[in-house]
């Protein structure tokens, strides 16, 4: 594994606990759920071990976010701009470059259901913040920026924003995004916005005027499109109008899984014949498949095999969405306000407590890299996977 820096750091280090601000008891335990073990060899350990060192290694949608332990302190704590980011995690990950969002869709200090302007920029300068005052992390703006993360021994944080909603209407805000750092950002939430319709909308009116008007913009700027969250109409418009590849960063394949928040064919074809990449998502209750009981690697891995026989092996990478701490508790706290439950309507099935083998980002990537080499997939196809698919849609966005 590619060695990371970690000096023992912990959030807000420098200010003083309840008294500059409201401390929570924290699940910050990189093992709060049993470890997923592999039946893997030596041989095929030290296989794993050079992989992980030897490549450069991508998560399209990771978080070091820590949920609080307590299900009741959940909504308080994010009324709250600090809340905590695990640094030890993330340096033990195994990953070299993470789009980072930030949770940005549930910073909720003044608003009822977050993703407005004042509370994403409030958010985004507190953590930035807290990321000055450490050593293990560091915020990447160019393509430099982000290949010095195995040189400097630390994980380099590709600013991202789940949705576009925060622009409302006035496009030079995506100006002001990128000058703040933001390189990536997803069209819609689940509901719809000014740009297009989300993916829980019946009635998908696709790509707005004003969503050409962005996406022209965000072209422009150098800024990575996100259909992630988008509906279909709305994302086939927005790869049609893109001139650059357009991203799935952490999604799944609808013909396994019958909800929104899957991908339809369609979409995915769509997505890589315009030489974008789709990133396998984690997410408690999102890829599950009929072939397994609970959410797991296993079926994980199922929606990567699937759509890596649908779009081929260079369209595909990891985005695993997940922190720390109790993933379905904070979906459940955020439901209505973000319409997290409908968003997975269209199949019964019985909510897992944790993704067995995908908890938190600390095991996530690494297990599915270890997954590829106990299933025998070529040493060229796992670096794309791991990190060469993404690598080549950044090169041709973002600055050098």
């Amino acid at each position: 594994m590619s060695e990371k820096y970690y000096d023992g750091y912990r959030s807000f280090e420098y200010l003083r606990e309840n008294v500059d601000y409201r401390a929570y008891a924290l699940a910050d335990d990189l093992q709060r759920v049993p470890p997923y073990h592999f039946d893997l060899n030596e041989g095929e350990e030290a296989y794993v071990a050079d992989l992980l060192s030897e490549n450069l290694i991508i998560s399209m949608r990771d978080h070091g976010f820590i949920v609080p332990k307590k299900y009741e302190d959940i909504i308080p704590y994010c009324q709250s701009l600090h809340t905590a980011f695990h640094y030890e995690g993330i340096a033990k990950s195994g990953i070299d470059i993470i789009f980072e969002n930030f949770m940005d869709g549930i910073a909720i200090t003044t608003s009822k259901n977050g993703l407005k302007w004042n509370e994403v920029i409030h958010l985004l300068g507190m953590r930035y913040a807290d990321i000055e005052h450490q050593n293990n992390v560091y915020i990447a703006k160019t393509m430099t920026d982000l290949l010095n993360s195995r040189k400097n021994k630390q994980v380099a944080l590709l600013p991202s924003l789940e949705a576009a909603n925060i622009l409302e209407n006035e496009v030079d805000r995506v100006d002001v995004l990128y000058g703040l750092g933001i390189r990536c950002m997803g069209i819609t939430y689940n509901e719809a916005n000014t740009l297009g319709s989300g993916l829980v909308e019946n009635n998908d009116g696709g790509l707005t005027a004003f969503g050409q008007r962005v996406i022209e913009r965000m072209n422009r700027l150098g800024m990575l499109i996100d259909i992630s969250h988008c509906n279909d109409r709305t994302s086939l418009d927005v790869i049609e109008c893109s001139e650059d590849p357009v991203l799935i960063t952490h999604a799944g394949a609808r013909t396994l899984w019958d909800t929104p928040r899957m991908k339809s064919d369609e979409v995915l074809q769509a997505c890589a014949s315009k030489g974008g990449v789709i990133g396998v998502c984690a997410a408690p209750n999102t890829t599950l498949t009929h072939t397994s009981s609970a959410h797991s690697l296993d079926s994980i891995m199922e929606h990567f095999e699937y759509i890596v026989d649908l779009v081929s092996m260079d369209h595909v990478g990891f985005g695993a969405d997940t922190f720390f701490g109790d993933h379905v508790a904070l979906q459940q706290a955020f439901d209505e306000r973000l319409q997290i439950s409908s968003s997975h309507d269209g199949e019964v099935f019985e909510e897992s407590e944790y993704v067995h083998g995908a908890e938190n980002p600390t095991e996530a990537t690494k297990n599915m890299v270890k997954w590829l080499v106990k299933h025998k997939y070529t040493k060229t196809d796992i670096t794309k996977v791991a990190g060469q698919n993404v690598r080549r849609v950044l090169e041709h966005v973002l600055k050098p």
